[in-house]
């Protein structure tokens, strides 16, 4: 079950470039309401290859290949139909769905994996840390299907695509981020499609071991396009308001990527700090 905002305390309060954050209003920015959750956004064309199906607070990314396509986050069991209307209206057939991906096992992003995979057939791939609360995670009694078991470093290849993951734990112990490649216009860009990264309002020796070693992973890895597990982490309305034939691509972001690291960074360092009584 994903959290939920009354759950989250309105302290610490952090203010990362100018706009503060408590861990309430972080949650409330991620989950938007009930409708924002379930109800689809436009689907559209991101860069390249990819494209986005999600809901308005759910993120759904698409990578089309020459040998059938990729899903990222199936999200609640309910949105796989919204999904599935999305990628027909992008003119994709959901059928074509061969592999199944997710970034952290949390209902919200992972519920639907079951209905997806009996719709579709898709080979479901999650990182070996995340395994036991997937397998926990059966919506109607349905089993949790785990096809293909991942370890940190590992790769995803179809059609001439690779998704790279990189374990960047801590808001569960398998959350994953996804590193690919794109062209557009005749260059390569690096798409980055990060996980949760906000900390629980306890923090444990274990826990705070993993965020340590996962923000310095998603500081080094290579960006220029930054996306994530809840739309609102990387701006998509904003961006997608801005989309326009001659214009720029505004999800070519690389001042942004590191934006979500820093206000997840400064959230946990002061749960930290007040935890330790400092």
């Amino acid at each position: 079950m994903a959290a939920r905002a009354q759950d989250a305390p309105d302290h610490p309060s952090v203010t990362v470039h100018g706009q503060t954050y408590t861990p309430r209003s972080i949650l409330v920015r991620n989950m938007g309401g009930p409708s924002d959750q379930t109800m689809a956004f436009p689907p559209h064309k991101i860069i390249g290859n990819l494209y986005y199906v999600g809901t308005s607070s759910l993120s759904s990314f698409l990578v089309i290949t020459t040998a059938g396509n990729i899903l990222i986050d199936s999200t609640y069991e309910r949105n796989v139909p919204t999904i599935q209307k999305s990628v027909e209206q992008l003119g994709f057939k959901f059928s074509d769905i061969k592999i199944l991906l997710g970034n952290h096992a949390h209902g919200d992003h992972q519920e639907g994996d079951a209905l997806l995979k009996e719709l579709t057939g898709a080979q479901v791939a999650a990182m070996a840390e995340d395994v036991p609360a997937l397998q926990a995670m059966k919506p109607g009694g349905k089993p949790h299907p785990i096809d293909r078991i991942l370890h940190d470093g590992d790769s995803v290849t179809l059609g001439g695509t690779t998704l790279i993951a990189y374990r960047t734990a801590g808001h569960t112990p398998g959350a994953t981020t996804w590193l690919m490649k794109a062209t557009e216009g005749g260059k390569f860009y690096d798409v980055l499609l990060f996980t949760s990264l906000r900390p629980p309002v306890v923090l444990t020796s274990p826990v705070i071991e993993e965020f340590n070693r996962s923000f310095q992973i998603v500081r080094s890895l290579p960006c220029d396009v930054p996306l994530g597990d809840h739309p609102s982490e990387y701006h998509m309305q904003e961006k997608f308001a801005k989309i326009a034939a001659d214009a720029p691509n505004p999800f070519i972001d690389r001042e942004g990527c590191h934006l979500e690291a820093d206000i997840q960074e400064a959230m946990f360092r002061a749960i930290l700090a007040e935890q330790h009584g400092n």
